[in-house]
């Protein structure tokens, strides 16, 4: 099967290669309206979250948001209020409490549109790091995430089968969720994982018209980066430090905009647009335009990701072999 269909890609001029591709990219495109809708935002007390209930609630979203602290929530909901004019609902629980985020969501009513944006992050060398502070990351970030899909989705279900309108979860990752970088171990594994979970999530809520994104932001201006780089290696600094930042508000308008196109990954900048054709591997892909860049762009992004990595490793042996004391660089030379 493998062969023909490679043979296939070799011979087929763009035009066909568009058209086969707009007959084979799965789920199909939808259009997720905001309007009217209940829009529920984890992580909304501040941040990309924050930024993105005020978004939502602009475009005439009924939203509420979930966070852990009751006294931060009220102020983000005054903070809402006053630049929309809309009343927000504000439910305070921890994610990693199964049973809080099942009351705080039925609290809430049924959802049209689940964002998962709650997250934590300590970078550190696993050697270094806590096995409790690992923990704590994997708890928020993946079973957090877990948490609020299985509580939610009856209800969604039920919705979607009474409004005739697709729904969407929506899950925050990170480009760090993308590809590993050195003191991001127990990090990546958590946001790595959630890409496993929503490409078979897709798979099973995808015949109750729910849309899957996957949200792959960089490093965000937010109270959460400035405490990240408190603790952040210096030769995370070396290798990460070269990335971009983007505002809340900017990441929180792209969020948005590929959630109501229904896509499933969502990219928030030029480079996160480069790591999504380099990780597309089995990822639905509802645009025949997308797909076909994927397609022929794999074997120039697999270059470039190569060249990157060269990069990266030279970059920790010449820091490596700075660490070493002058007796053995002596006795080495």
């Amino acid at each position: 099967m493998a062969a023909p269909l490679l043979l296939l890609l070799l011979v087929v001029p763009p035009v066909g290669l568009l058209a086969a591709l707009a007959f084979l990219a799965r789920p199909r495109g939808v259009r997720v309206p905001l309007r009217g809708r209940h829009v529920f935002i984890t992580g909304g007390s501040s941040g990309i979250g924050l930024a993105m209930a005020t978004a939502a609630a602009r475009e005439g979203a009924r939203v509420s948001i979930l966070a852990r602290n009751a006294a931060r929530l009220k102020e983000a909901r005054d903070t809402i209020r006053a630049a929309t004019g809309q009343e927000v609902g504000v439910h305070a629980a921890d994610v990693r409490d199964a049973e809080a985020v099942a009351r705080a969501l039925a609290e809430s009513g049924p959802v049209d549109v689940l964002v998962c944006n709650h997250g934590v992050f300590v970078p550190q060398e696993l050697e270094k790091q806590d096995m409790e502070e690992v923990k704590w990351m994997v708890d928020i970030n993946l079973m957090g995430t877990f948490h609020l899909v299985k509580a939610a989705l009856p209800a969604m279900k039920a919705r979607t089968r009474e409004t005739h309108l697709p729904a969407s979860i929506a899950i925050m990752s990170s480009q760090a969720g993308q590809v590993g970088v050195y003191g991001y171990t127990a990090y990546s594994a958590s946001k790595f994982a959630l890409r496993g979970m929503g490409e078979a999530l897709q798979h099973e809520v995808i015949a109750s018209n729910i849309h899957v994104s996957l949200i792959f932001p960089p490093d965000t201006e937010t109270p959460g980066l400035a405490e990240e780089h408190k603790r952040r290696p210096e030769l995370t600094n070396i290798i990460a430090g070269s990335s971009g930042r983007m505002k809340a508000d900017d990441v929180a308008r792209k969020a948005l905009n590929g959630i109501k196109s229904g896509k499933f990954v969502v990219p928030c900048n030029f480079e996160g647009a480069m790591l999504a054709v380099a990780t597309a591997g089995l990822s639905p892909q509802s645009s025949p335009l997308m797909a076909f860049l994927e397609v022929i762009g794999a074997g120039l992004m697999r270059f470039v990701a190569i060249c990157f990595q060269w990069n990266w490793f030279s970059t920790i042996e010449n820091w490596s072999y700075s660490l070493l004391p002058i007796d053995y660089l002596v006795t080495s030379s």
